[in-house]
């Protein structure tokens, strides 16, 4: 199904937390539970507070879906995108997924997942053009980077994490996301 088509079929779902694969694949999802929720609520509560001090672009929590450019529609946990990417999309368009790659994402690993289609899905977002991406597994206390042009970078047991490039200045606090419920 087209890009408007999918669209549409997500709109008559409501309840579902549905994405597309690059292949056409059509991915349904279970629901975070209450630890994962909260992890989440955290991380994109903290990127939120930091991206209206910093005013150069507008974070999104893990309900927003973007059109990549392999053909793929997914949602990541949170993602940041530069205002002057934005200023491109008419307000229609900004009511309907984006057609573009966050210049940040960030994934957080549930109990439902598995690491290597996480990892996987890391590296689409790197592929499609983000900038920088970072996989959080909470059960491992582990952060995994992702960068265009290099291999992913394991960081085990930090306190926090700094951003770079087009995030510089944000730092993520993990105690909580560690700690959960």
């Amino acid at each position: 199904m087209d890009d408007d088509e999918y669209y549409e079929f997500c709109m008559k779902n409501p309840d579902l937390r549905i994405e597309r694969e690059a292949n056409g694949e059509i991915v349904i999802m279970p629901p975070a539970g209450g630890e994962t929720g909260y992890r989440n609520s955290d991380l994109t509560g903290q990127l939120a507070g930091w991206s209206k001090q910093d005013g150069r672009g507008r974070a999104f929590d893990s309900n927003t879906e973007f059109f990549l450019p392999d053909g793929a529609a997914l949602a990541p946990d949170a993602s940041w995108v530069l205002k002057s990417r934005l200023a491109q999309f008419t307000k229609e368009q900004k009511r309907r997924f984006l057609p573009l790659c966050p210049d940040f994402v960030v994934e957080l690993t549930s109990p439902s997942d598995r690491l290597s289609k996480v990892m996987s899905k890391m590296s689409e977002w790197i592929d499609n053009g983000a900038a920088l991406g970072w996989l959080i597994d909470a059960d491992r206390r582990t952060v995994y980077l992702y960068r265009p042009g290099k291999e992913p970078e394991e960081l085990v047991d930090l306190d926090h994490i700094d951003g770079e490039g087009p995030v510089e200045g944000f730092r993520l606090e993990l105690s909580d996301i560690w700690d959960g419920l």
